[in-house]
C-alpha cells in the first residue's frame, strides 16, 4: 500500500527538538524545564525482567474490546510469565486520560497511540523512542513504510518513532444500493452525483434522507474531507508553509456547499451527531448516503447484511481528482515510565506480528500495517477495505496531510471548532467566517511550532 503524504515540508526530521511549552486540554500545561522525569509519570522507567504483570490501554475501548481481548490471551498463551491487564477507554476520552495520568501519574506500560494524538504525548517526554527496539525485532521491514513515516513524521521535530504502526483507515462513501436502484440513480463515484443523490433520496414526508451529516463530535475532519475533495488542493499549507490552505476561497465554496445539505436532505438530529449515533441512525433508517470510514464497515454488515450497500472510496472532484484528508494512522506505543519495558515490548512485537495484526484488522475492517497481513484473503472478501487499499496505492487519490505534529492541533480542530461548525450547519455563522477563523488559529500555531523548532 502506498500513502501519499503531502503538505508541508517543514524539514522536521532534519530539527533536534526542544522543551516546549505545551498547553493540551483546558487544564494541562508543561513550563520549560519540565522535560523528561518531574515526578509526573513521564519519567523513564526500567527493561524489567521481561516477564511480570504490564498493563495496556486500549484507544478504542468497547469497539475494539473482544479483538484486543483475543490477541490478549493468544500472547499470554505464548508467553505464561507475562500477564497483561487490559483497560478499554473510549476514544472520545482517551487522550484527556494520558495527559492526566502524565502529569499525576498512573500511566500504563502500553498504550494505543494513533498519529492524532502522537505530537501532545511526545512533546511531554512521555514516550519511548521505538527505533532500536524495532530494528531488533522481528517485526524489521514487515511494516508499512508509509505507516511508519506518516507516525514518525506526527511524532514532532525529532525524526524519533514512538508508535508502531498496526493500520491505516480511510474515509468511504457508504451508500444504499437497494436505494440508488429504486431510485435509478448512478454510483455516487464523483461528487456532482453524490449531491444530485442526496437530493432526489430525500423524501421527509416519508422520513427518508439522502444523507446523514456529521455535526457533533469529530465533524471537522469530515468537513474537510468534504472540502478538500470538491475543491481538489492537494496541500494544506501553500507555497510558503507558514498560511494554511482551509479558508481559500473554493473550500469556502466547497463548504457552503456541503453544510447546505443539513436539514435540507439530513436529519435535524444530524446537528448533535457523534460518529456512533451517526452509524446507527444510517444503519436502522432510512438514509441513502453516509460518510464515514473503515472502521464502521462490520456494523454496517451486521445490520444490513452485504447485499443493500457498498463502501466505496470517497467521491473524485475536478479532473476525476480524488483528494482526501488523511486519516490518522493507528498504532501502539510504549510509555518511558513504565517498569517492565522488555515485556511491554514482547507485546507490542505480538499484537504487530502478521497473525495477530490480521486479525485485528479483519476485526476492524481496516488495512494491515504487517505486509504478510496485508495479503490475507479475508481482505478481498471485505469489499471498502479491498476498495480503500487500491485507491491508496494505484496514484488515483492524493492525501492532503493534516498537522497532526501540531501539539494543539486536536484543540483546534474539535474543542474550539465544532460548536462553530454546528453554528454554519444553523445558519449562524458563514461559512468564510468559519475558515477564516480556523485558519487563523492554525497558522499562529504554526508560527509557534516554527519558532520553537527553530
Amino acid at each position: 500500500m502506498k500513502i501519499s503524504i503531502l503538505g508541508r515540508d517543514t524539514g522536521r526530521g532534519r530539527r533536534s527538538r526542544t522543551c516546549v511549552a505545551v498547553a493540551l486540554g483546558a487544564v494541562l500545561a508543561l513550563t520549560a524545564t519540565a522535560c523528561g522525569d518531574d515526578g509526573s509519570g513521564s519519567g523513564d522507567g526500567a527493561a524489567g525482567s521481561g516477564t511480570g504483570k504490564i498493563v495496556f490501554w486500549d484507544n478504542n475501548g468497547g469497539v475494539r474490546t473482544d479483538i484486543w481481548k483475543e490477541i490478549i490471551a493468544d500472547f499470554e498463551k505464548k508467553n505464561p510469565d507475562i500477564d497483561v491487564e487490559y483497560v478499554g477507554i473510549a476514544s472520545t476520552e482517551y487522550q484527556s486520560k494520558v495527559d492526566t495520568a502524565i502529569q499525576g501519574g498512573g500511566l500504563p506500560d502500553v498504550g494505543g497511540i494513533s498519529a492524532s494524538m502522537l505530537a501532545g504525548f511526545a512533546a511531554q517526554g512521555a514516550l519511548e523512542p521505538l527505533d532500536e527496539r524495532l530494528a531488533g525485532s522481528s517485526l524489521n521491514g514487515k511494516l508499512n513504510k508509509d505507516m511508519i513515516e506518516s507516525l514518525r513524521a506526527a511524532g514532532g521535530g525529532d525524526d524519533q518513532l514512538y508508535s508502531v504502526p498496526t493500520s491505516a483507515n480511510n474515509g468511504v462513501l457508504y451508500y444504499r444500493t437497494d436505494m440508488f436502484e429504486q431510485a435509478g440513480l448512478e454510483e455516487p463515484t464523483t461528487w456532482d452525483r453524490f449531491f444530485e443523490a442526496a437530493e432526489k433520496l430525500t423524501d421527509k414526508g416519508s422520513n427518508r434522507f439522502g444523507y446523514t451529516i456529521r455535526g457533533g463530535a469529530g465533524s471537522i475532519a469530515q468537513a474537510l474531507d468534504a472540502m478538500y475533495g470538491q475543491s481538489g488542493i492537494t496541500s494544506f499549507w501553500d507555497s510558503t508553509g507558514k498560511r494554511t490552505t482551509v479558508n481559500d476561497p473554493r473550500n469556502v465554496k466547497a463548504l457552503e456547499r456541503y453544510a447546505a445539505l443539513f436539514k435540507k436532505v439530513t436529519p435535524a438530529a444530524d446537528l448533535n451527531n457523534d460518529f456512533t449515533k451517526m452509524v446507527a441512525q444510517w444503519d436502522s433508517g432510512e438514509i441513502g448516503m453516509l460518510n464515514h470510514n473503515l472502521g464502521s464497515y462490520q456494523d454496517h454488515v451486521k445490520a444490513l447484511g452485504t447485499e443493500k450497500f457498498r463502501g466505496i472510496p470517497q467521491p473524485a472532484g475536478p479532473g476525476g481528482k480524488r483528494v482526501q484528508v488523511s486519516n490518522p494512522v493507528d498504532g501502539i506505543g510504549l510509555f518511558k515510565s513504565s517498569k517492565n519495558k522488555d515485556a511491554a515490548w514482547k507485546f507490542i512485537e505480538f499484537a504487530v506480528s502478521a497473525q495477530s495484526n490480521s486479525k485485528f484488522n479483519e476485526s476492524a475492517g481496516q488495512v494491515p500495517a504487517h505486509a504478510d497481513a496485508a495479503k490475507d484473503a479475508w481482505i478481498a472478501k471485505a469489499e471498502p477495505t479491498k476498495l480503500a487499499a487500491q485507491a491508496l496505492s494505484d496514484g488515483s487519490t492524493t492525501i492532503v496531510q493534516l498537522p497532526y505534529y501540531l501539539p494543539d492541533w486536536n484543540t483546534v480542530s474539535k474543542a474550539d471548532n465544532e460548536p462553530n461548525f454546528q453554528k454554519v450547519l444553523l445558519g449562524d455563522m458563514t461559512a468564510k467566517a468559519f475558515l477564516d477563523g480556523l485558519a487563523e488559529q492554525l497558522n499562529e500555531a504554526q508560527a509557534e511550532w516554527d519558532e520553537q523548532m527553530g
